[in-house]
C-alpha cells in the first residue's frame, strides 16, 4: 500500500509557491489586490495580458485613492469601458 501522507505533504509545499510566471500575471495579481478584489484575479490577468498592463495598473491606483468608492472592481470595470468607449 502506498503512503500518501508524503504526496499530500509534497502538493501542499508546492501550492505555497508562487506561479507567477509572466509580467502580466503579476500586473494583474496587483490590481486585484489593489482594487480589494482578489476574488477575480485571473480577470484582472487576462485584462493585463490584453491590454495595456500599465495604462491598467495606473488606472487601479486612482481608483483605490478615492475613499467613496464602496465596489473598486466594479468602478475599475466601469472606468474601463469607458476609456475604451471613447477611442
Amino acid at each position: 500500500m502506498v503512503n500518501g501522507d508524503g504526496y499530500f505533504k509534497k502538493l501542499k509545499e508546492r501550492a505555497k509557491k508562487s506561479h507567477v510566471y509572466r509580467k502580466y500575471q503579476l500586473i494583474g495579481l496587483e490590481i486585484s489586490q489593489i482594487l480589494g478584489d482578489e476574488k477575480r484575479k485571473s480577470l484582472y490577468i487576462k485584462l493585463a495580458k490584453e491590454g495595456n498592463a500599465e495604462k491598467l495598473l495606473r488606472l487601479a491606483k486612482e481608483i483605490s485613492e478615492r475613499k467613496n468608492i464602496k465596489n473598486r472592481g466594479a468602478y475599475f470595470m466601469y472606468s474601463l469601458k469607458k476609456i475604451d468607449g471613447s477611442r
